[in-house]
């Protein structure tokens, strides 16, 4: 993670990563992530989970995870119904469960 400009403070970090989830800071705002609402942080590597970027203002990528996320899903957790249950832990490819509903 780089800071835009020498003295300037990044606009995205990660500060801590406990055996619950991770906690992220965004734009001057502190999120927690926990593995069981984000299971794909599950089991990674701390480099991997602190390689993240913020693109356009408000988009989270984690390029060793392949994982994007809004700051929006973050804010508003409950728009956004469909959420992975489960890791393919040999691939680390995401599984959606079988039988999900939106919530209106």
């Amino acid at each position: 993670m780089k800071s835009l400009k020498n003295g300037k403070d990044t606009l995205v970090s990660i500060e801590n990563i406990s055996s619950f989830g991770i906690w992220l800071f965004v734009k001057e705002k502190e999120y927690f992530l926990s593995y069981d609402e984000y299971p794909y942080f599950k089991e990674q590597t701390i480099r991997s989970i602190q390689n993240v970027k913020l693109l356009h203002g408000f988009h989270l990528y984690w390029s060793d995870l392949d994982v994007d996320l809004e700051i929006d899903n973050l804010e508003h957790p409950e728009k956004y119904a469909l959420k992975s249950k489960c890791v393919n832990k040999k691939s680390n490819r995401i599984v959606p469960e079988k039988s999900l509903s939106l919530v209106h």
